[in-house]
């Protein structure tokens, strides 16, 4: 989907630096570019040679590793001998507390490092949830082994441990006796604090995308998975999601409990991911949230469907924020997209046979499968999805055993 122009003025000159540890956030870059801004790119020596839109990007950078300390702070620090910084922006999850910690330490706007940790640590998140009295599955730290004890007599299996700070489903474990999670620990040694146990509730996972201006929520989407992302990394399966009709009660509920969140977490602006759980007896559960676009290419999905693209809308809540100027939604459509995405046996797939006039992307990656319909009918979108994800599964389908930690 092209970048759309902008009429926005551009007379004032703003400086980005942003951090991309994954080539990832085209979008953002072009935009900050389109408002005028100075573009800096700060990535990994790896990804330099990737497509980056290097006619948005004024300087480019690379490192070995984006997050090994000092080092980075003295790279940076070094840039800014001779270069003024106005934001720092992190692309990828990986990046969004090194960003809060060179802001902190050259003292630039933006979020500090105590309220990243309510959008990376997946322990802080819960407690501060749990405090501002959001609903939250019932959770105990990995620190206390007499606290862990009592847990596991008072809330049945099974149980989830959780890696503190990876993303999206990685390093999670399902647990269903006490003896699985003292062996997981011992195995874990120094790093079970970094881990958090919590209880297991089977029920429909939700996705809600936001844009955030000056604490409130001024754009956000409910969508929901065909089947949990941690069944589809564990068991191997074809993952889907779709946007819910608009009216429907789950996506009214689902708004509305994500500007609940949202203010419990203290969100001041950007953009923000978050994904939440419908149990059997129709309460909702926030399971974790994040402030970056969301992964998987759900971003090309919310925009065919609303027609908002959520790293230009990021990059434009930055520039406004950061020139003092009022942040304006663009208009906002209500159609309806689903995606489909797997990893593929073929280095690359031939999709040729895909061609319903309702698919609008595709992925365009090596091992992968994936693409985008759209419609004005959301039971239209359901059906392709249905026929897709069966479809996919036949043609493509690879599996392969969960990771720990994502392979850059």
């Amino acid at each position: 989907m092209p970048d759309q122009p902008t009429n926005r003025p551009t007379d004032h000159q703003t400086t980005i630096l942003a951090l991309g540890s994954y080539f990832k956030g085209a979008a953002f870059l072009q935009q900050c570019k389109a408002r005028g801004c100075t573009v800096y790119l700060l990535t990994k020596e790896k990804f330099k040679d990737y497509a980056w839109p290097r006619e948005s990007i004024d300087e480019m950078f690379w490192m070995p590793e984006t997050h090994l300390q000092p080092d980075l702070t003295y790279a940076v620090s070094y840039m800014m001998r001779t270069r003024k910084i106005d934001r720092i922006v992190p692309l990828d999850d990986y990046d969004v507390e090194v960003a809060a910690n060179l802001r902190e330490h050259l003292r630039i706007p933006g979020m500090g490092e105590t309220t990243v940790r309510h959008f990376r640590d997946k322990l802080a998140m819960r407690v501060q949830a749990r405090d501002e009295g959001v609903n939250v599955p019932d959770f105990s730290p990995v620190v206390n082994y007499d606290d862990l004890r009592e847990f596991m007599e008072r809330v049945p299996a099974p149980w989830v441990l959780k890696p503190r700070s990876e993303a999206a489903s990685f390093g999670i474990k399902k647990l269903n006796t006490p003896d699985e999670l003292w062996e997981k620990l011992n195995e874990l040694g120094d790093r079970q604090s970094y881990f958090v146990l919590e209880k297991f509730i089977p029920g429909d996972v939700f996705h809600v995308d936001s844009v955030i201006w000056e604490d409130n929520v001024v754009f956000s989407i409910a969508s929901g998975y065909a089947k949990p992302p941690l069944s589809v990394v564990t068991s191997g399966d074809v993952f889907r999601s779709r946007n819910l009709q608009y009216d429907s009660p789950d996506a009214v509920a689902l708004r509305a409990f994500n500007k609940k969140v949202m203010k419990a977490l203290h969100m001041k602006r950007g953009v923000t991911h978050a994904e939440y759980i419908k149990d059997a007896e129709g309460n909702y559960y926030f399971l974790e949230t994040a402030a970056r676009v969301g992964g998987a290419n759900l971003a090309e999905m919310i925009e065919a469907a609303s027609g908002i693209n959520l790293w230009r809308e990021w990059a434009n809540v930055e520039v406004a924020n950061a020139r003092k100027e009022e942040y304006k939604l663009p208009p906002v459509k209500q159609d309806y997209a689903g995606i489909v995405v797997c990893l593929a046996q073929q280095e690359w797939p031939d999709m040729d046979a895909y061609n319903d006039p309702e698919i609008v992307w595709k992925l365009k990656k090596e091992h992968h499968a994936g693409l985008i319909v759209q419609a004005k009918n959301p039971e239209r979108i359901q059906e392709l999805l249905n026929q897709y994800g069966e479809r996919f599964a036949q043609d493509f389908l690879a599996w392969m055993p969960q990771l720990d930690k994502p392979n850059d």
